[in-house]
């Protein structure tokens, strides 16, 4: 395969890596790259609620844009959430300081389930939307792709039944042993409310396109085979392969095989297995997987821990250096741009 030079074909580097084709260096961006760890982040959200930022297409892609112009990643992914989606269904969400998302009605009876709405993205996601085609716009001056995602049909579920973040996953489980058949009617609208939005934003402008399933952990591999990747699945098979897809998850190091067979061209890695052993196990390309604490400590340490991580994936093909999950509020916006520098350099 000839050289590509960055400067004209950085817009390829993180698609072709994603196909499995060979590049001249490892792409690298960073999940939550346009968060609280950021100050002109922070100035923002000082005047607007998250929802507001949401809501406010002008404002969603100049935060999409920051980490481009601050840290010089390779992909930029349109600032958004996963659960804003549940609003068009019917909950009431909020956003509240120190508690994160908030769900003041959730599901707990078969008749909210059966109450719940889907309408289309075009009506329920038409900020998010909007933003998308600003930055790609922008974005396509600057030869860098936009990622566009959602959350899969289990961790939006949970979201929804516990009425916010978790520990224990009573509800949700109890919903999904109890009453199997009122979980399906509840996972196949998420499907749809699922499929649509990231078919939305790949017509939008989201060259690649990632499936947040952070909270499939919680559950046993028997327990993800049955509740989670049938739903996970559907949605992988109707995106189809014009718009690449990352299937994401965390704790699921041990039956990562069960992730990649719910489908995605990119599996997303936690810190928890070494990348070397999770490309073996689902035989595509993978991404990951520093631990967002290693951004907290001195340079030495973190140069060590993104060692190991490139080491551990030189001389294979099809990887995307990113985070285990998204980074710290606290990280240090010097450490970040010294690791994207130091893995570009690295890699090129």
């Amino acid at each position: 395969m000839p050289y590509i030079s960055r400067m004209s074909s950085q817009d390829l580097l993180l698609l072709k890596t994603c196909r499995g084709e060979a590049v001249e260096r490892t792409p690298v961006w960073i999940m939550r790259q346009a968060g609280r760890y950021l100050p002109e982040y922070r100035a923002i959200r000082a005047r607007y609620t998250m929802m507001e930022a949401l809501n406010n297409p002008e404002l969603a892609a100049r935060i999409t844009l920051m980490p481009v112009d601050l840290l010089n990643v390779d992909a930029a992914i349109i600032f958004a959430d996963l659960l804003p989606p549940l609003i068009g269904m019917g909950l009431s969400l909020s956003y509240k300081p120190g508690r994160g998302p908030v769900i003041a009605n959730p599901l707990r009876t078969t008749r909210q389930i059966d109450r719940l709405r889907v309408p289309p993205a075009e009506e329920s996601m038409a900020p998010t939307l909007e933003a998308i085609r600003r930055v790609r716009s922008e974005l396509d001056g600057r030869n860098l792709p936009l990622i566009g995602f959602a959350g899969a049909p289990f961790t939006l579920a949970s979201y929804a039944v516990e009425g916010g973040s978790t520990r224990s996953f009573t509800h949700t489980k109890s919903l999904m042993y109890a009453q199997p058949a009122a979980w399906d009617r509840l996972m196949i609208r998420m499907v749809s409310i699922v499929t649509d939005l990231l078919q939305a934003q790949a017509r939008a402008g989201a060259q690649c396109l990632q499936l947040f399933d952070s909270w499939a952990g919680a559950l046993s591999r028997q327990d993800y085979v049955r509740f989670a990747q049938p739903y996970t699945k559907m949605i992988i098979a109707r995106l189809g392969d014009e718009v690449p897809v990352i299937h994401f998850s965390t704790g699921t190091g041990s039956w990562l095989s069960e992730i990649a067979a719910a489908g995605g061209h990119v599996i997303g890695v936690d810190w928890r297995l070494p990348l070397d052993e999770a490309h073996q196990m689902v035989q595509r390309p993978v991404m990951g997987n520093l631990d967002p604490c290693a951004l907290l400590g001195p340079w030495r340490e973190l140069r060590w821990q993104a060692d190991e991580v490139l080491r551990s994936m030189r001389g294979r093909t099809g990887y995307i250096f990113n985070l285990g999950h998204g980074i710290l509020p606290n990280t240090p916006v010097d450490n970040v741009r010294r690791l994207v520098d130091y893995v570009q350099e690295s890699t090129g």
